[in-house]
């Protein structure tokens, strides 16, 4: 019989992390190294040898992704600039239980040492630098999407993942972990079962019309020059605050990157253009509208949500094939190739080569295995707690999660300012236009900085 190795946390996190250096990963690669399965997971050991996670952002998703992390790890702290939410997270007996810490500032939970794992579910603009300083802490990183506000952000956060390798830096783009939909269809793309790709098109639907939206009185217990951070400093106004927050471009997207960082993200997967110096040459915002007039770019009132509401982005690849992102029709992703079509969303996966099978003899256990980087197929946070355990690089890696956030953040761009605008992939850069280059990064507000390290 073979004896069961077991392995304390303490004692794991601190051989790992040093065997993770030593056995290959580098800043150059930003790659996380590979150890071997050979100990118990942390989600079937004890209590006392489950990672201690701390969540940062408890409103509804983060709720949500805290009880997930809460089957892998003991949760010790919750933190959220609106105390009810984190009150709330506390006393949820599938989180906190009444037992986990609670705090309005996410630098108390990143000053801990007894916490490996935080998850961080807050207002886009806030991710890049929480996340940061959060590897700086030593401490393993979920992230929801977008993980991105700008462009410059995607590479501060690729610098931070690069220079400690060691630790994991996941990204909840959940679809990655949908197999019978979305890893079915990158299969079929990759095996050319479709032809060559000539189009794909990505429909993540329009941002909503609201507004004026009146100045109210802060609501007792939330930190609102906090909840802003390093976004310009405006009155409160209800609309701009919680789940609302998508809808301005001071804190958000808009759909380009809160439902493009879902579809934009699988497309480029199946493509192969989602690794460091790939992505689309020419983006065309002209087939955009927003629901507030714009100059240079800028929306021109302050009390109405601003994101785009109805568009159709064409991004253009160096092979010739074509993205285009698109609020117009069903939510999901159509791949038109030279021998086949398919779509596919959440609750689907339709077309020719699905109702014949075309895939029935090349979507197994090892296919699946390769689209998981070598490790078995599982579920979305099982894939993160294995690589915490085990090493090697996610499903929903960091890296290839910034090349599609590239193309986001450019749609938006584009759109913004109504014209056909120019990228490359090799520098990152906007080459030509200084007035679009302007808007691949945002001064924050003093004293909201993101490291760079």
């Amino acid at each position: 019989m073979q004896r069961r190795v077991r392995t304390t946390r303490r004692g794991f996190l601190g051989t790992s992390l040093g065997a993770s250096a030593a056995v290959g990963g580098t800043a150059a690669t930003g790659f996380v190294p590979y150890i071997p399965w050979t100990a118990t997971a942390f989600a079937n050991q004890a209590a006392t040898d489950r990672p201690r996670i701390g969540c940062i952002g408890t409103g509804s998703m983060g709720l949500g992704d805290a009880v997930g992390h809460a089957k892998f790890g003991d949760i010790l702290a919750v933190c959220d600039v609106d105390k009810d939410r984190a009150e709330r997270a506390k006393y949820d007996v599938r989180i906190g239980n009444g037992k986990a810490d609670t705090y309005g500032d996410y630098r108390k939970v990143l000053e801990r040492k007894d916490i490996d794992v935080v998850s961080i579910v807050t207002t886009d603009h806030w991710h890049v630098k929480i996340a940061v300083e959060a590897l700086q802490a030593g401490k393993h990183v979920f992230c929801q999407k977008p993980l991105t506000l700008t462009l410059e952000e995607g590479q501060l956060a690729r610098a931070a993942a690069e220079k400690f390798p060691q630790l994991q830096f996941f990204i909840g783009t959940q679809q990655r972990a949908k197999k019978d939909q979305f890893l079915r269809a990158v299969n079929m793309v990759h095996k050319g079962l479709l032809g060559d790709i000539r189009r794909v098109t990505a429909g993540i639907n329009g941002s909503p019309t609201g507004g004026p939206f009146p100045v109210e009185s802060v609501p007792g217990g939330l930190d609102w020059d906090m909840w802003l951070g390093q976004a310009p400093k405006v009155p409160y106004r209800n609309r701009r605050c919680h789940y609302e927050f998508r809808w301005w471009y001071e804190y958000s997207g808009g759909k380009f990157t809160d439902w493009g960082a879902h579809h934009v993200d699988i497309a480029q997967w199946a493509l192969k253009e989602n690794t460091k110096g790939k992505g689309p040459i020419e983006i065309n915002g002209v087939d955009a509208r927003h629901p507030v007039p714009f100059k240079d770019g800028a929306p021109t009132v302050d009390d109405c949500y601003n994101t785009a509401y109805d568009f159709s982005v064409p991004c253009r690849f160096a092979s010739g094939t074509e993205l285009v992102i698109t609020s117009r029709g069903d939510n999901g992703i159509l791949f038109e190739g030279t021998k086949g079509r398919l779509f596919v969303n959440r609750s689907k996966i339709t077309g020719t080569p699905i109702e014949e099978g075309w895939d029935k003899e090349s979507f197994g256990d090892d296919d699946l295995k390769a689209l998981y980087n070598g490790k078995p197929f599982e579920g979305h946070k099982d894939n993160f707690y294995r690589c915490i355990r085990e090493g090697g690089l996610p499903v929903s890696d960091v890296h290839s999660h910034i090349i599609a956030m590239n193309t986001c953040h450019l749609a938006a761009i584009a759109a913004r300012l109504g014209r056909t605008i120019k990228w490359d992939p090799a520098t990152e850069t906007i080459p030509g236009d200084e007035q679009a280059a302007a808007f691949a990064a945002r001064k924050p507000r003093e004293g909201f900085e993101i490291p760079r390290v």
